[in-house]
């Protein structure tokens, strides 16, 4: 402000440029040959004319950062199929994990799709193994697929690019395009929970399981070798110590009779299968498998980092007794899973925890049935080893470049309903299943008995993408062919239901300023616990350094690691109605 006057609009033209400036009750022309006085009547036309460019720039920032801001597409139908009268093609990114097809373009159900929406989908395939790095490479370029499929998008990139209008919010487009989803939303409030933003906004797909499909929510669980059990004259193991009389029997008696000490007591892909297992016999993890850290301790009633609580040493004294005198595979911290599944087949390990043995052990997983939670020392009888319903919020991401963001919407829509699991987890009938007289569904014969010898999974991967996981659908026991709906996998489901935790929660979602403490301090911690955890059960540290390993916890920033937790739950709670 100069002189009473102050420059309201400066507007540039083609070879004309001016500034319009108020001074009392007229508008002031300037350009560079000087000035002169205009009526009020030039400040309107301006007024008039800065109006236009505002509402112009805003319908732009409309059509390219806000698809819920855009007009309806046309093309688009309400309801039914073809979901688009015209043809239109879109491009997504997918992961491919080595259990699917190398290009989707080519799978039985994706061309059966086709055939039915009108949409062509052009997949780009990307190795799980460098899946990280080139979904970041193509978050920072400006050449975004239409949307992010079966990639696992992280929390924080649906909070960081969400914000940034680079994934579309569906808030919107969920009420209008997607029933399914909508459905399930309004059924099942805990799923609604695990994908909402903290800024009210649902960016993502998830990938789903049905809280009444509990098979799939413990995910792999404990087996035991029944027929040793029989030959060595002992009972199914429900206490800690029990499980350790029977694994030193294995050890120590010959139960596969054939003379030679080849028996492996207890065998995995991982220790934490064990510690999971043993954990909830402590009173430990005791709100699920997406929770590591804290849980609530029983006694006080609040949220506590249990990995320096003085039952969580404990239950690392009990898992290296089990190492330390070889009840558990020597080599269980550096096997591969196709180590593991090779011993699993010669029948070796007399404890297992993993999926369904019949599946993956071939003709030796029949010995097995499922094993009982565990008491612990002081009582406590929990298996916690138990995920959320929703272990994958960022399935499905739909971007600013997505031209057809309904249709889009519409078309993953469909895999959350009946008719859409069907086609995705079962296929075509007549090519890949058949419907049975009692109503149900199997595969044909090519895919149960394959003639090549192939598993179930390598067989189906030729028409069916659902292999590998963190797909974007609903899955629930009426579909589902894997290891957690067989018969196997069901009985041993019923065994733990008694003592499975009756609170399970999803992981936490964190504000920006709360992630980048969980990216830092809290990685740190993290990290430190989990290798701790590691020596203390070898026997390279010894527990007479327990208390070094509990204030050195303290010193990495542990205060205020549980300052960002207990706000992250309390938002829970107040989301979920749990206050």
């Amino acid at each position: 402000m100069k002189g009473g006057a102050f420059t309201l609009f400066h507007i540039k033209a083609i070879g004309n440029e001016r500034s319009y400036h108020w001074h009392k009750d007229k508008a002031i022309v300037q350009n560079g040959e000087g000035s002169e006085l205009k009526s009020k009547k030039i400040f309107l036309l301006v007024i008039v004319l800065t109006l236009i460019l505002l509402s112009a720039c805003n319908n732009q920032q409309d059509a390219s950062g806000d698809k819920e801001g855009q007009e309806k597409d046309e093309n688009v139908k309400a309801s039914g199929m073809p979901i688009v009268e015209e043809p239109i093609t879109l491009h997504f990114f997918a992961k491919r994990a080595d259990t699917t097809a190398e290009n989707w373009n080519d799978v039985l159900l994706y061309n059966e799709y086709e055939k039915m929406t009108n949409i062509n989908i052009e997949w780009e395939m990307v190795p799980a193994a460098g899946l990280t790095e080139k979904r970041n490479l193509v978050l920072a370029s400006e050449n975004l697929p239409d949307a992010f499929h079966t990639t696992s998008m992280p929390v924080t990139d649906l909070q960081k690019y969400g914000a940034q209008g680079t994934f579309i919010k569906l808030n919107d487009l969920i009420d209008e395009y997607a029933p399914n989803f909508k459905k399930i939303l309004e059924e099942y409030p805990e799923i609604k929970d695990g994908i909402t933003m903290p800024d009210g906004n649902i960016y993502s797909f998830p990938y789903a399981f049905s809280p009444d499909f509990v098979s799939m929510l413990l995910s792999s669980r404990p087996w035991i070798r029944e027929d040793w059990m029989k030959t060595l004259d002992m009972d199914m193991p429900t206490t800690t110590e029990e499980l350790y009389q029977f694994l030193k029997a294995v050890k120590e008696q010959d139960p596969n009779g054939n003379g030679q000490a080849d028996e492996i007591p207890f065998g995995a892909n991982s220790i934490n299968t064990l510690v999971e297992w043993v954990q909830g016999a402590y009173g430990l993890g005791n709100r699920g498998l997406k929770h590591k850290f804290v849980d609530m301790d029983p006694k006080e009633e609040e949220l506590r980092f249990f990995p320096t609580a003085e039952e969580y040493k404990e239950m690392l004294q009990y898992v290296h007794k089990l190492f330390n005198e070889e009840l558990i595979d020597q080599n269980i911290f550096s096997i591969s899973t196709d180590q593991y599944l090779a011993k699993g087949s010669e029948g070796l390990y007399g404890v297992t925890h993993y999926f369904s043995p019949d599946v993956l052990f071939g003709k030796e997983g029949e010995n097995y049935i499922g094993a009982e939670a565990l008491a612990g020392p002081n009582g406590s009888r929990l298996y916690t080893s138990i995920l959320p319903p929703v272990p994958t919020p960022g399935a499905f991401v739909i971007t600013s470049a997505n031209e057809h963001p309904a249709a889009t919407v519409r078309w993953i829509d469909y895999f959350y309903g009946d008719e859409g699991a069907k086609l995705f987890f079962m296929g075509v009938e007549g090519v890949t299943y058949e419907e049975t007289e009692d109503g149900e569904y199997e595969y044909v014969d090519e895919i149960k008995n394959n003639p090549d010898g192939l598993t179930v999974e390598q067989a189906v991967s030729k028409y069916l993408t659902y292999p590998g996981g963190t797909y974007p659908a609903l899955v629930t026991q009426e579909f589902f062919q894997g290891s957690q709906g067989t018969d196997m996998s069901l009985d041993a489901t019923e065994r733990l239901k008694p003592h499975l935790i009756e609170e399970v929660w999803p992981a936490f979602i964190f504000t920006d300023e709360e992630q980048k403490i969980m990216d830092t301090s809290g990685a740190d911690i993290e990290k430190y616990v989990n290798e701790m955890k590691d020596k203390f059960i070898v026997g390279e540290t010894p527990f007479s350094e327990w208390d070094k390993y509990v204030e050195t916890i303290q010193k990495m920033g542990l205060e205020e690691y549980m300052d960002v937790q207990h706000k992250a739950y309390e938002r829970y709670k107040e989301s979920s109605g749990k206050n």
